[in-house]
């Protein structure tokens, strides 16, 4: 059964001075799946994001959520009433603040939560322990690493009960163990909470870890689909200037020498499988 449409653009275009940055994007996202949004630096990723976080109005186009159409007066706030939440690269922390002081600032009155600080020091603690995302509601937050701040802003949306979760280049400091840790932490919630996760990356290796994937080049969709389809369009990625995974690159690469390699094998164990296949055949 196909999952329901919890995010829709239609036609959307940003146009600023002298720059297109979308140009009409039509797509929609599903409920309850991880979505990757893939391209390089400029192709229109983060804009179109932050559209529909209300950071930015919409030039032409319209833009539904949970199917509602978005007004003219869209804003972080209205998003978030509507179940939109986003972490962005720089955290949007109060450094001196604890983090049960960061989870209830500026969120309360939109979502009928009450002022209770117990209450918030409460929910982290159930939050942590429900979804591995473990951190000390009395730590102050500017004292954090940079992953635990990120598990905040994570914690911020799951108390508010957000519906979509957008992550804008996520692992971009985190180290590997954080990068895994956080990938645990998304399927989780994913499955568990039936949010919509979407990535903003330039990581291919990472975005083939989500169900579906996005490809924007010059503000226009270039591919969509799941990882498989998407990454065995390999001439497709180089031409607009990106790379396909690295098991997927092998593959390619042994083919441009006269071999015959699958190109759908994201997995390193299915393609160490496949090359074993190919030199014993």
């Amino acid at each position: 059964m196909e999952k329901k449409e919890i995010v829709r653009f239609s036609h959307v275009t940003k146009q600023y001075p002298g720059t297109l940055a979308n140009d009409d994007v039509s797509l929609s996202v599903r409920r309850g799946e991880v979505f990757a949004l893939v391209g390089e630096n400029g192709a229109g990723k983060s804009t179109l994001m932050n559209l529909l976080y209300g950071m930015q109005p919409v030039t032409m186009g319209e833009i539904f959520i949970d199917g509602e159409k978005i007004g003219p007066q869209h804003c972080p706030e209205k998003a978030m009433e509507m179940g939109v939440s986003m972490v962005h690269q720089h955290f949007k922390l109060v450094p001196s603040f604890t983090v049960a002081q960061n989870i209830l600032l500026g969120h309360e009155p939109r979502k009928g939560l009450s002022y209770d600080f117990q209450a918030a020091r409460d929910a982290v603690r159930k939050l942590s322990e429900t979804y591995g995302l473990y951190v000390n509601p009395d730590d102050v937050t500017g004292e954090l690493s940079v992953g635990l701040q990120q598990r905040v802003e994570i914690l911020k949306a799951l108390r508010t009960g957000a519906k979509v979760l957008i992550l804008d280049e996520p692992t971009a400091v985190l180290t590997p163990q954080e990068t895994d840790e956080l990938f645990r932490v998304i399927r989780r919630i994913v499955e568990e909470q039936g949010m919509t996760v979407i990535l903003i990356t330039h990581h291919m290796d990472e975005a083939a870890k989500a169900q579906r994937v996005v490809v924007l080049d010059k503000g226009k969709v270039a591919a969509d689909g799941t990882p498989k389809e998407v990454f065995s369009q390999v001439e497709l990625l180089h031409d607009i200037g990106l790379a396909a995974p690295e098991t997927v690159e092998l593959c390619w690469e042994l083919n441009q020498e006269g071999f015959d390699l699958p190109l759908d094998k994201l997995d390193p164990k299915e393609c160490a499988q496949a090359l074993y296949d190919m030199v014993m055949a």
